[in-house]
């Protein structure tokens, strides 16, 4: 069972968020916060799987309990849900090491897919926000595609492939499967891959592949 720390200052959101997990079998809302500094206190006393936090919320926002979780929780996966779209932040919360970027107005099944990556090590982003993050890389100036491309000289060919692979979304399994190893070689993989390059999570490593033109 995937557990799952709900943070919002909206009942009626946290209320629709819990009904569409309870449906699923396989996730669990274990706490509910109504404001980041609630979420971390909570956090910190349930050690949820992942956290799910709204970007706007009073006394601390989302960005800044993710924050602080990175040092309190590190352990806990951060997935924020958020009625906004705009590129600071999605590029705030990118940064910040979140393993998954939602959009309320998505599908229900985008929700359940973006914990069950997070929970795994995976990354997730809602389509319309994947669109927006590559429209972004693609259009960017080629200073900072040699940049990337030189960062990712500090890794192994297989750890190369291993980054264009989680640039494409996939998980450990995935990978593992597409080339013919085991996933704790493939754990191994990635875990290197993000120290050499200082990058806090997945999701800022397939932001990377993108950059480095890694991926398709």
């Amino acid at each position: 069972m995937i557990r799952v720390l709900l943070a919002d200052d909206e009942a009626m959101v946290r209320a629709g968020v819990r009904a569409i997990l309870d449906k699923t079998g396989d996730i669990e809302v274990i706490a509910e916060a109504g404001d980041g500094h609630e979420a971390v206190e909570l956090c910190r006393a349930h050690r949820p799987d992942v956290a799910l936090l709204d970007i706007r919320m009073p006394r601390l926002d989302g960005l800044g309990a993710a924050a602080e979780l990175r040092q309190v929780a590190p352990d806990v996966s951060v997935v924020m849900l958020t009625t906004f779209s705009e590129d600071e932040y999605i590029t705030a919360a990118l940064d910040g090491g979140a393993s998954g970027f939602l959009l309320k107005s998505g599908d229900p099944y985008e929700l359940m897919a973006a914990i069950r990556a997070a929970e795994q090590g995976a990354a997730f982003l809602s389509p319309r926000i994947a669109h927006r993050v590559i429209q972004r890389l693609s259009g960017g100036p080629a200073a900072r595609q040699k940049v990337a491309r030189e960062r990712i000289t500090l890794l192994s060919p297989r750890e190369r492939e291993v980054l264009g692979l989680i640039g494409a979304g996939l998980s450990n399994a995935e990978i593992a499967a597409r080339m013919f190893l085991v996933e704790g070689t493939v754990k191994a993989y990635v875990s290197n891959a993000l120290t050499r390059l200082e990058l806090k999570n997945r999701v800022q490593a397939a932001v990377l592949a993108y950059e480095a033109g890694l991926v398709p």
